[in-house]
Parts: structure tokens; C-alpha cells; sequence
């Protein structure tokens, strides 16, 4: 699990939405703590790479990557609970979420996550994405049960009981949905690679051919978008929710794609936001992968290097370079601080 384009020849891929500020629009609430003034002194790691003088309104002089805890099998899905100030990620083969929280550490949250059958099995089974739906319920995508789940218990709470919200389309299970994000209707829009099938494409339980992008709407119906994209993976709207992004996690065309997003909850004018794929290899561990956009229309995506930042229009602001291959990440602090899960480790920088 130390290096993702490992994954991908070995067949072993481990492969939320937007910032804004309106939590009914994107599962995420309000964070109301401030940046913590004496804070501990973490140990480093990486860099910070600025491409365009636009970075710098982004970021420090100097800023630190800060290593907040380590030694996970594969970190993925953190999302920021405002209501106690901490934050929750997955830890996908050992089928556990995790919490951190300033001056407490690090500690399992919730065990199992995302697979609940009985029968032993291998391959990716915990969950990956996580993100609050409007009421403030925590939402999972299951890589082991194939669905999206609502957890039936109070965050302060946590046990493993579970809702289906959407397990199949057109009477055939999902492969393993992988990340989501809720448009400010309730329109729940998630991805669907086959990152949690035992052998990936090659599984014999795999029912549906492709690997789609989905939206299931509040009745519980589901609708297929695209099933264009070889391994779509992050997936996040635009403030405005005019665009939709869409990760795709194939080492053979790692790209970002943005989508114009219409009044109906449809797709068209699909484009490539970015090629990365001529960067994929040892010396940038990582693909396309998770990403948010903060309310400026920024977007902070992680792929080869690290979490890329760009502009709406694609243009490359610059890179936070962990050195590792990074899943995912969130805001946290008021805005202040971008959370990331690398590989083992969890990872924290602060904004300007």
C-alpha cells in the first residue's frame, strides 16, 4: 500500500463535495474553531511548489506540510466535524474510521465501516468517502457492502448500524462506490470504480460492466450520469454548482474532467480540466483522486505529487508535494487549514 502506481501493477488499487459555505449544499457543515494558537510543533514533510503568482494569495511564505498522525494502512475520506472540532477519515483495508482531534490524537471511531458481512474476505472492504447530508448524518461509501450508507446513530455516537441509500442500479449492484457529494437539492451524486471488488475488474461478482458516475435522488431512485470514464474516482460542484468535477484514477489517462451542470441535474460539455497522465509514475507517486473547491472556485485536488491546485479553468496554480501518494482532502478550521490523507499518513497544511 506504499505506492499507488505499485497498485495499479499489482492490481491492488486503493484506490465531497465542495467548500462552500452553505452545509445543506455539500453534506459539509460551518467549521467554527479558529487555527489554535499554541499549537503542537509537528514534524514536516514534503514541499510546497508554486507555479503562478496567484499561489501566494493561497498560501504562507514557507508553508509546512505537518504530519498529524501515520502508520494507517491506506488513509482516505477525511472530513471536518465542526461540532467538536475534529476530524474523521477511513483507514480502507482494515475497515475502520478513524478520529483526530488537536491535543487528543489519533483513535479508531468506528469498526467496521464498510463491509459488514461475516464471510472473511480481502481486497479493499472498509469505506472510503465520508461527508454529512444535510441533517448532519454521517454518509459512507462502502467499498465491502457496494453501497452508500447513512450511519443510524448520533456522531457523538458511532456504532455500526447502517442505511442503504443506494446499493443498485437497474437491479445490479455497484462495484464499490468510492466518493460523493449532495447538490443544495438533495441530489446525492457519487463514483463507482472497482477499487473494492477482490480482483477489481476481473471479479466474477462484478454486475455492472463499466464504472459509472451516479446521482440518487432524495425518493432513493438512481440514475446513471456518465459511464464514459475509465476509473472516476473524486467528484466535487463548483460554488455556483454550474460545473461538476470528476477525478478519473487510471494511470493510462489520469485526468480531471469538468462537466457544465444543468437545472435538471444533468451533464454535458464534458472537458478535460487537466492531463496529468505524462506525470504518473515513481517520482510522483499518485493519480487523480479526491479534491474539494473552496468558495473562491479553487480546487484542491489530489493527484501525482501530491494535491494539485488549480483555477476554475484548469490552469495549475501550484502543488503540495507529500511525496507520497495522496487520497484525499478537506477543509477544516474555519476554512483556514486543508486536511489530506497520504498513503499511511495524515497530513495538515495551513492557508494564509
Amino acid at each position: 500500500m506504499k505506492n499507488i502506481v505499485n497498485h495499479f501493477f499489482a492490481g491492488k488499487f486503493c484506490l465531497f463535495c465542495t467548500a462552500l459555505l452553505l452545509a445543506g449544499s455539500c453534506g459539509q457543515p460551518v467549521v467554527t474553531n479558529e487555527k489554535p494558537a499554541n499549537r503542537p510543533a509537528y514534524t514536516g514533510i514534503g514541499k510546497v511548489e508554486r507555479f503562478a503568482p496567484a499561489f501566494d494569495s493561497i498560501f504562507p511564505l514557507d508553508p509546512k506540510i505537518e504530519i498529524l498522525a501515520d502508520s494507517f494502512d491506506w488513509a482516505e475520506g477525511p472530513l471536518w466535524i465542526s461540532d467538536g472540532g475534529y476530524l474523521l477519515f477511513t483507514d480502507i483495508p482494515p475497515n475502520r474510521v478513524m478520529r483526530w482531534k488537536e491535543g487528543e490524537g489519533v483513535g479508531i471511531y468506528l469498526n467496521p465501516s464498510g463491509y459488514t458481512g461475516t464471510a472473511a474476505r480481502g481486497g479493499e472492504p472498509g469505506a472510503n468517502g465520508l461527508l454529512l447530508d444535510a441533517s448532519g448524518n454521517l454518509v459512507l461509501c462502502q467499498h465491502g457492502d457496494r453501497r452508500v450508507a447513512r450511519m443510524n446513530a448520533p456522531l457523538n455516537q458511532p456504532k455500526p448500524d447502517f442505511m442503504t441509500l443506494a446499493g443498485k442500479w437497474n437491479n445490479k449492484r455497484f462495484n464499490s462506490p468510492n466518493d460523493a457529494v449532495y447538490d443544495s437539492k438533495g441530489n446525492l451524486y457519487f463514483t463507482d470504480p472497482p477499487y473494492g471488488l477482490e480482483k477489481q475488474m476481473d471479479d466474477p461478482a462484478k454486475e455492472i460492466p463499466f464504472q459509472g458516475v451516479y446521482r440518487c435522488r432524495p425518493d432513493g431512485t438512481v440514475e446513471l450520469l456518465l459511464d464514459s470514464l475509465s476509473r472516476p474516482n473524486g467528484i466535487a460542484f463548483s460554488p455556483d454548482e454550474k460545473t461538476l468535477y470528476v477525478s478519473n484514477s487510471d494511470p493510462l489517462r489520469a485526468i480531471w474532467m469538468a462537466y457544465d451542470f444543468l437545472p435538471d441535474g444533468s451533464l454535458k460539455n464534458g472537458r478535460v480540466l487537466h492531463d496529468a497522465t505524462s506525470d504518473v509514475g515513481d517520482a510522483m507517486p499518485g493519480l487523480p483522486d479526491g479534491m474539494k473547491v473552496n468558495p473562491r472556485g479553487i480546487i484542491f485536488a489530489t493527484g501525482p505529487g501530491g494535491v494539485w491546485v488549480f483555477k476554475p479553468d484548469g490552469t495549475v496554480l501550484g502543488r503540495i508535494n507529500t511525496g507520497h501518494p495522496t487520497a484525499n482532502c478537506a477543509f477544516g478550521n474555519d476554512g483556514k487549514a486543508l486536511y489530506m490523507t497520504a498513503d499511511m499518513y495524515l497530513l495538515r497544511i495551513w492557508f494564509k
